[in-house]
Parts: structure tokens; sequence; C-alpha cells
């Protein structure tokens, strides 16, 4: 099957390659990492004039009510660039959830607002204890017309930027409910902490949190459902954003063993060098394969939980093979922070573990292959 990115797709593309390109230099990346934000809102700023926040959101609240195939696209150049933007968790992990079953006042309350750049979201999803998002330990009890939440998240993406952050909590009754949570209300604590790749992530303690009956996405007897939905999609957007790391490394790694020159030849001539370069190519298109056709897929409303285990699977162990070749290729300054490639790997270190390492999404390949 032909999974090749339409001209209309190549152009969405070619866009925020263009802005992340002339914003996302190395010094200002550089510059980033050093003021400890771990987000460059200038560059927010210019996605947001460009629409490309928006591209994937209702025309209704200003978006291109684009889908999963055109959010690949977006962190496919999000990756390459190795951007510091929230713009996974925004999307993948909050403004798609709340356009996709969110009540007519939450998507006026913050579709707007993430089109616009001026609001971050985030979700949480991950817990300590429990690897499944379906099963979490964090616990919902109805408190009148409110909610009060208890429990521990980890590694919640742009949880210090975030106006809310969706937090999956059992209900009881083998039910699971999606709640909005307010990151600076009474009973939400956040630890601050820094991810492999820089980014500035929390865990997130809720000591009866409060939260109102408004602010609860969805039905609980969907939940488990809602959570399969957007799990499915951000998995494979972190896919998409691996095969763009991947790709950065490895064009770098070309450049550098085309000039990189001993015994008077590039090294990139060298039998032992352009093998190893070459596995490291058929890892990403393996990568690049697996993720477009676990969203292609979803873009068509087909069951795709395999072909996202799939995918993962290729992302996090290809992107490793991948990234890991390109240092060792580049030699001692692949190891040096003056040079940018380091980040690559870091970044690819980050998504490998992120929603499920590869030996979890095995182990959801046989459970399946079991039933």
């Amino acid at each position: 099957m032909n999974f090749a990115y339409s001209d209309d797709q190549k152009a969405l593309s070619e866009l925020a390659r263009k802005i992340l390109g002339d914003r996302a230099s190395h010094e200002r990346i550089g510059e980033i990492e050093r003021s400890g934000s771990g987000h460059d809102a200038e560059l927010w700023s210019e996605l947001a004039k460009a629409n490309l926040l928006g591209a994937c959101l209702p025309e209704a609240y200003g978006g291109s009510g684009l889908g999963v195939i055109e959010l690949c696209c977006l962190l496919e150049e999000v990756g390459r660039a190795v951007a510091p933007i929230p713009f996974w968790a925004t999307l993948a992990l909050g403004a798609l959830p709340i356009a996709e079953f969110g009540s007519a006042a939450q998507k006026a309350a913050f579709l707007p607002g993430v089109i616009a750049g001026q609001v971050v979201l985030s979700g949480a999803f991950e817990e300590a204890d429990s690897d499944d998002p379906t099963k979490p330990s964090t616990r919902a009890t109805r408190d009148g017309a409110s909610f009060r939440l208890s429990g521990t998240k980890v590694c919640v993406p742009a949880a210090k930027l975030a106006a809310r952050i969706l937090v999956p909590a059992s209900v009881g009754g083998g039910r699971v409910g999606l709640f909005l949570v307010d990151p600076k209300g009474p009973g939400v604590k956040l630890e601050m902490q820094t991810a492999t790749n820089r980014e500035p992530i929390a865990t997130l303690r809720l000591q009866r949190a409060r939260v109102k009956a408004q602010d609860v996405l969805g039905t609980f007897s969907r939940g488990k459902k809602m959570i399969e939905w957007i799990t499915e999609r951000a998995i494979t957007g972190l896919c998409a954003l691996q095969v763009g790391v991947a790709e950065r490394a490895l064009r770098m790694t070309a450049s550098y063993t085309s000039e990189r020159k001993q015994f008077d030849r590039p090294i990139g001539s060298f039998q032992a060098v352009h093998q190893r370069a070459a596995d490291a190519y058929i890892q990403l298109e393996a990568m690049r394969l697996t993720m477009q056709q676990a969203a292609f897929l979803l873009s068509q409303g087909r069951s795709a939980a395999t072909a996202v285990s799939v995918a993962k699977i290729w992302a996090a162990d290809g992107g490793n093979h991948a990234t890991y070749a390109a240092q060792h290729l580049h030699g001692g300054i692949g190891m040096d922070n003056d040079y940018p490639l380091h980040r690559s790997y870091l970044w690819t270190r980050q998504i490998e573990l992120t929603l499920g390492s590869a030996a979890r999404h095995l182990e959801r390949l046989g459970d399946a292959l079991a039933d």
C-alpha cells in the first residue's frame, strides 16, 4: 500500500519545516535549555500565526479540520527540529481529546486558545504502579456536584505550562473517567523533573483534588474506549516524532561521513561505514512505514491497536539503532554537547519509554495473538 503524503500534506510539512528550521536553531535550543523553561514561546507563537497549532482541530473553532495523518506530518517536523515546544502534549493528549469527546462548553473554553497559541494542555496517562492507562490506580469519588481525585501520575509533559491536564481515574464498578484538572488548583501538587531529552516534566500528586462535574470529559461508560482512542493516536504521534528525530540524525551522519576524511578518502566510502549507515536507513524506513500504516488505519476509523503497537516497537528499537549508529559513525564529536547530534539520541531515549516500551508493546502483541 502506498502511504506517500499527498501534495497538501507535503505543503503542510514544508511550511512547518521552514518555520521550525528558521526558529529552532542549535543555538536557540541551547538558550532554551539553559533557561530551564523547556519551552520556546516565540516559536510557539509563530506556529500559531501559521495556524499549524489548529491544523488538526475543528474549523468551527478556527482550526483547519485535518486528521491524524496531518498530525503525524507535523510531529515528524517537530522531531526533525528537536524543537522545545509542547506540541505533542497539547495536541495529542489534550486538544484532540477535547475536540472529539468534549462538551460544547469545553471546546469553546480551550480550543480557540490552543489554536491562538495562548493555551497549553497536557495529559497524565502514566503511573508508576500501572502500565495500563485504562486501569489507573488514581481514584475519583463523588463529592456533591464535584469529584475528588487522589493518586499520583508520573512523567507528565508540559505540566507547569498547562492550563488543564487530562487525568484518567477509576470511578468504581470497573469504569474510568477522564477529568480536566487545573494544575494550580487545591489538592494538586507538581514535583518538577527533567526528562532524558531535557524537557521539563512533572510528577502530579492529587490529594482529594476537587474537579467540577463540568470538567469531566465524556461519560464514564465510555471511559476505557476514550482512553484507547487517545493513547492510540498519542502513541502514533510519538512514532512520527521518532521518525523525524532519527531522520535528522541520519542526514547529519550522511553529511559528516561525506566530508570527514581519513587516509585521503571520505570515511563514508569505507564498506563498514556505509553498511552501518545503510542498516540504520533500513530501520528508519521501517519506522516510517509502520507509523504511516497505524496513522492510515486510525484515519479510516479502523481497528489499529496491533498496528500501533508494531509502530511503537519499531520506533523504540529502530530509533535507538539509528541514533546510536549515527553517534558511532561521528566518533567523539557525536558525544560533544556543543554539536547538535546528541539531542537526537536524548530524544530517542525519551520517546522510547513514553507510553510503553518496546517490551510492553511486544507483550500487548502476544496477548492479542493469544486471544
